[in-house]
């Protein structure tokens, strides 16, 4: 038999409750009038666990767990509130300096990142929104056509209802009654209109609807009734016609007049808010009764009385306003505001008593008084209770017309007030230059940490011309440094500007020289940040601040291609042609391999006339960058365009044998078709597809020259040939498939733009021809599927010529706007996207946004002529003189070198020595 007792009959441990295992802590029975007797609390549950671990023999374990829960506590305390080794530690100006260049490179850090992240997240909403658009985004295009939709058809529109016809005549059946109507009622209504008489016992008649005068005849209502009727009516039609004075009473009634009179018996502004001050009006009332020292609830009581009209009760208001606030200077300036003249001034010498040492009423009191030496007077007593008030100082030396005597108060008042920075560069200005350099240097001592005082210093030294000589801005720089008050960059840059913006160009170059490159690290990007810098400068019209700029990057990328160019970018369009030349003299020599900036030079050279000169550079150039192409072929275009033919087929036939690359070959072909020499041009094309079978340009002229020679199945052959050499070719399969349509060959044309598209899928030229060949075949539904397989397949960002495409060929006029809306949303600033829509306002005769829509295209891409030509076309029609030259003059500055009909134009070879304007006039005549 087991020594272990009934657990029945042992004794429950302590804190013992039953259910407690299951989650019964308390019951109520059928006999109990209350709720059972509530459960251990939390901390009892614990310290049962606790001694019941400890009886099994799991004590290690609950200690252990308790201590690690004490770790968890530990990891989240305060660090400010340090324990245990650093607790009585002392924070000194090392721990300070330490938190301080952490958070510097925290800051740092941030800010080299923060470009890239704010890009990516603009990015992310940017796709957010586009795959999640609004409701009233996705609906837009269905709101727009609803402007194509007609009176009639708005008028036909059904009300708002059940339109469900069963439903619709079961409910009006279900809320239809019918009654029997009683026959009194039908009586009634019979005898409504009639008269009737019956015998009474005196002899006489009784009337219904009617009444009997003594003499026996009969009165009728109703008919008098009828007859008022009449009258009325034709009162009414006499006072309708329209300045026909009528007799009697009646008055001529103008329709539009009585409304403009209408309009004119408005109420007052005040009248019509009656209502409103009165509520505002007892809430005020209520807020200063409630809190009588609350100022601006007395200025606002007042006010409330002025804006109803009643001056004399808001004087009074706000006079005791001044009794219950006399220490608040608004009320008091309110209650000077209200009151006039003589009032004004004895409430101001009121609220002065009170508030002595109030610059303010001071000021206020100043004002109030006529002539100056009143003024004089006030702003005296002022500086006696005030002396360290800046702004008296200020009032007082503005008052005084004598320098001398205006010298005198600044000098007392930088004795009084030695840190105030306006008062020492006043006293400089008004100082010679000799002692305005001692005013100075005692400000710089007061104020070391002013870069305003350096500033001056610094235009004062150019004003006595040491500007170049003596450099104040360095050693500014220095102590500002040293005493950690150097201003950030851009506020340098806008001194710089305010330099400028005053005639203190050396000290503006001076700034920037010296303080541009402060708080910049080699790895900040320095270049781009300073060319960031110098087209803000330049986009609000400081251009030395920009030359500075430009200056001291060049000083720190001496061999920078790109900031070469930025500098003789300005130079060319907001400076001198002497400085355009010396900048890019500058630029050659320390970049001499750049072949851009010798060809920048000699072009600036020809273009200035001096032919010789230019010949000089390229000369320079040869030695520096031999067998160079780019300045081969500069030299020969220079010899070609004044006329020196020979000379030029000689440099050509040079740098074959020196540099003989395709595209010399090329242009030697093309200068050759160009003085209509074909046989020569083809002759050295097939030597050129020789040397370079890969090259598409040759194959596109020797097509081309076949053509002009009148031989279109040679020119075929040339073509098909080309297109198995270079099957990526967009030009070549372009051309050879026009060829085929031209020579009337449309399926052959269709089979070769069906090769081209396996050869480049996601061309959109060649999608765009494909669809222009059957439109131009009449075969609209299939240009129609074409141009659906187009959008699907070529990349969002290359669709803008489908779209404008489909808007112009294959849509009905009404629906062109909506379509280009959806176009728009669909391939966003597309320039010839932009154009299809400033041609679609055009036809409108919405002018001004056409023509905003053809900048916007210029802006987006300028490179593209046929923007160009679109728009001057537009000007031909709409715009001024002015303005058609002002775009000629853009075009000429930005040459541009793309666009379809643009490139054909341009490249024709009867077109070779022609201008920029005369090509944007012949593409504007050529397009329709």
């Amino acid at each position: 038999m087991t020594g272990r007792r009934d657990f029945l009959s042992q004794p429950a441990p302590e804190n013992y409750v039953a259910g407690l295992g299951r989650g019964a802590t308390g019951f109520t029975t059928r006999s109990d009038l209350g709720p059972a007797r509530e459960g251990p609390s939390e901390d009892q549950i614990k310290e049962a666990l606790a001694k019941r671990a400890a009886q099994l023999g799991f004590g290690d374990a609950a200690g252990s767990k308790k201590e690690e829960e004490d770790d968890n506590d530990e990891r989240y305390q305060d660090p400010d509130n340090e324990v245990g080794l650093f607790a009585g530690g002392v924070y000194d100006k090392e721990d300070d300096e330490a938190d301080r260049i952490y958070r510097e490179i925290d800051e740092k850090m941030d800010k080299r990142r923060r470009a890239r992240r704010e890009a990516r997240e603009q990015a992310e909403r940017e796709e957010y929104e586009r795959k999640n658009p609004k409701i009233q985004q996705q609906f837009a295009d269905l709101k727009r056509s609803l402007e194509s939709v007609t009176e009639e058809e708005w008028a036909a529109l059904p009300e708002v209802g059940d339109l469900t016809g069963k439903n619709r005549r079961s409910k009006q059946a279900r809320q239809q009654r019918f009654y029997a109507v009683p026959d009194s009622v039908l009586a009634a209504a019979g005898s409504a209109g009639e008269l009737g008489s019956t015998v009474v016992d005196d002899g006489g008649a009784s009337t219904t609807g009617g009444s009997s005068n003594p003499d026996g005849t009969m009165t009728n209502f109703a008919k008098i009734g009828q007859a008022r009727d009449k009258v009325l009516q034709v009162r009414l039609d006499q006072a309708s016609q329209n300045g026909a004075a009528t007799s009697g009473s009646a008055t001529s009634v103008d329709p539009k007049g009585y409304l403009t009179s209408l309009a004119k018996t408005q109420l007052p502004e005040s009248a019509a808010q009656v209502g409103d001050i009165n509520r505002v009006r007892e809430l005020l009332e209520s807020v200063i009764k409630t809190n009588p020292n609350n100022g601006p609830g007395w200025i606002a009581a007042a006010r409330v009385e002025e804006l109803a009209g009643k001056i004399v009760a808001a004087r009074n208001v706000i006079a005791r306003g001044c009794e219950h606030c006399p220490k608040n200077e608004d009320v008091w300036l309110e209650s000077i505001r209200l009151n006039e003249g003589r009032n004004a001034k004895v409430i101001a010498a009121q609220a002065i008593q009170k508030n002595n040492r109030s610059v303010v009423l001071w000021v206020e009191a100043m004002k109030l008084e006529d002539d100056t030496r009143s003024k004089k007077r006030v702003i005296r007593h002022a500086l006696d209770h005030i002396p360290e008030s800046e702004a008296l100082w200020k009032e007082a030396v503005n008052l005084e017309e004598d320098p001398d005597d205006a010298r005198l108060l600044l000098a007392k008042a930088t004795e009084l007030i030695p840190l105030s920075v306006d008062l020492w560069l006043a006293l400089a200005r008004l100082e010679s230059p000799e002692n305005a350099q001692k005013v100075l240097n005692k400000a710089r001592k007061h104020c070391p940490t002013s870069h305003e005082i350096w500033i001056a210093a610094a235009r004062l030294q150019e004003q006595l011309g040491q500007g170049e000589k003596v450099n104040v801005m360095k050693r500014a720089a220095q102590v500002l440094v040293k005493e950690s008050a150097m201003p950030k960059r851009e506020e340098w840059i806008a001194e710089a500007e305010k330099c400028e913006q005053e005639g203190a160009i050396i000290t503006c170059g001076a700034i920037i020289r010296e303080t541009l490159g402060y708080g910049l690290d080699e790895d900040d990007d320095r270049k781009d940040t300073w060319l960031d810098d110098a087209r803000g400068s330049i986009n609000r019209g400081m251009y030395e601040t920009a030359r500075a700029i430009y200056a001291y990057a060049l000083r720190v990328f001496p061999t920078s291609k790109t900031v070469w160019l930025a500098a003789a970018d300005l130079e060319r369009n907001h400076g001198s042609r002497e400085d355009l030349w010396q900048v890019l003299e500058k630029a050659v020599n320390a970049v001499p391999r750049s072949e851009v900036l010798w060809m920048m030079l000699a072009k600036e050279k020809w273009q200035a006339g001096e032919i010789d000169n230019a010949r000089r550079v390229l000369a320079r150039a040869f030695q520096q960058n031999p067998n160079n192409e780019d300045i081969w072929l500069a030299a020969v275009k220079l010899e070609a365009e004044n006329g020196q033919i020979e000379q030029a087929r000689g440099l050509l036939k040079t740098a074959r044998q020196e540099a003989p690359t395709d595209r010399v070959w090329m242009k030697s072909a093309v200068f050759e078709r160009q003085l209509n020499d074909l046989d020569a041009a083809l002759d050295l094309v097939q030597q050129a597809l020789n040397l370079f079978p890969a090259s598409a340009k040759l194959w596109m002229m020797k097509g081309q020259i076949y053509e002009d020679l009148g031989k279109p199945l040679q020119a075929r052959e040339a073509y098909s040939t080309g297109v198995k050499a270079v099957p990526k070719s967009v030009p070549l399969w372009l051309l050879y498939s026009r060829l085929e349509e031209k020579l009337g060959q449309l399926p052959k044309a269709r089979s070769v733009l069906d090769r081209a598209r396996l050869a480049v899928p996601k061309s959109a030229e060649l999608w765009c021809e494909s669809v222009r060949v059957e439109r131009r075949a009449q075969n609209t539904k299939q240009a129609e599927s074409l141009m659906e397989r187009a959008l699907r397949d070529v990349p969002k960002q290359d669709q803008g010529i489908l779209w404008s495409e489909k808007i112009w060929h294959l849509t009905t006029r009404p629906q062109r706007k909506p379509r280009a809306l959806e176009a728009i949303k669909e391939v966003d600033n597309d320039p010839s996207l932009l154009v299809a829509v400033a041609r679609i306002f055009w036809g409108e005769r919405r002018l001004e946004k056409a023509q905003n829509w053809f900048e916007k295209a210029l802006v987006r891409d300028a490179d593209l002529g046929d923007s160009w030509a679109w728009y001057y076309k537009f000007l031909l029609e709409h715009g001024t003189q002015e303005k058609r030259e002002e775009v000629i003059s853009k075009c000429i500055s930005v040459e541009p070198r793309h666009g379809e009909v643009w490139q054909a134009v341009a490249k024709n070879p009867k077109n070779a020595r022609k201008s920029i304007e005369e090509i944007l006039k012949l593409v504007a005549a050529e397009l329709n």
